[in-house]
């Protein structure tokens, strides 16, 4: 199977192996050349974590951080610092790097808060919405709507924009567009006080408890991707989960919807939704903010509780 897509003619070598029941690898390449438009926005510039299942969601998948060394070399690189030496990551900035990264059974492709011309400088702060139970089980989703409704609430006290997207898991992801000055540490330091704020207003459901053992079935408000080398998934990318469900941006007002769950939409059904962005309201994504101002109004407010 060829894809031609810009410059590049893509090869994906056995487009009929099964990835998902009734699903492809030659589906995924197809369904990320189409929805590529919508994706990168939300990848270019930078690195990522790739999520590979080279016989399928039913068989051993891994992450790889590090570019293997048969990719070809049109495929950007970044080369970054870690704690013991340098790592050398994916970055996806054109339609044939992704539609490529499917041909080698990379499901989902998890992006970098930051990019990589400054990656201790995110752009983008993520407050998870975990619900309680365990994975695979049955759980309310009201509690992780109604969440993120007072998430954005504390937010627009805070004059903060913010976005909500479906992760095709469990939960919601609630970003807030950042304008890079801050480091990682000051952003995650003012994630970690936002959400001890919220969860002050609702202790009986919220939590900031990183244990499990001791949320006693209360939603956990998790700040962790807010660090360096951290990663969350990116918007439209599919999730290697039964019925390949999709990260999926939303409006606001379909946060109320309730029949809204995080997998709601999958690789077959999330087409309808590449016509309009529900992150532009009125043709524009909202700006990235400095925490300066929005930091000395969440003091206030945490001197005052």
């Amino acid at each position: 199977m060829r894809i031609r897509t810009g410059r590049h003619v893509v090869e994906i070598s056995r487009p009929e192996k099964t990835l998902f029941p009734g699903l492809t690898k030659g589906d995924l390449a197809e369904y990320y050349r189409t929805v590529a438009g919508r994706m990168l926005p939300h990848l270019r510039g930078r690195p990522l974590m790739l999520e590979r299942c080279p016989d399928g969601v039913q068989g051993e998948c891994f992450m790889q951080k590090d570019v293997p060394g048969h990719f070809p070399g049109w495929v950007h690189r970044a080369e970054l610092p870690k704690e013991s030496g340098t790592v050398t990551h994916v970055v996806c900035d054109d339609t044939a790097t992704l539609v490529y990264l499917a041909g080698q059974a990379c499901i989902t492709p998890h992006r970098w808060l930051s990019r990589a011309d400054r990656p201790d400088r995110p752009d983008r702060l993520v407050i998870d919405l975990d619900p309680p139970g365990a994975p695979g089980g049955d759980y309310d989703f009201t509690v992780v709507r109604e969440t993120a409704l007072l998430l954005r609430e504390l937010l627009n006290e805070l004059r903060l924009p913010s976005m909500v997207m479906t992760t095709g898991s469990r939960g919601l992801h609630v970003l807030v567009p950042l304008d890079r000055r801050a480091p990682f540490d000051d952003v995650r330091a003012f994630a970690r006080d936002l959400a001890d704020v919220l969860a002050a207003r609702d202790p009986d459901r919220l939590t900031t408890e990183p244990r499990k053992a001791a949320r006693r079935g209360r939603l956990y408000l998790d700040v962790q991707r807010n660090a360096y080398a951290q990663t969350a998934v990116v918007p439209y990318a599919v999730r290697a989960r039964p019925g390949a469900p999709v990260a999926t941006p939303l409006s606001w007002d379909e946060v109320g919807d309730p029949g809204l769950t995080a997998d709601r939409w999958t690789l077959t059904t999330v087409g309808g939704r590449l016509g309009d962005d529900p992150w532009s309201e009125g043709g524009a994504a909202p700006r990235g903010r400095s925490l300066g101002p929005a930091r000395r109004r969440l003091d206030a407010l945490r001197a005052r509780t």
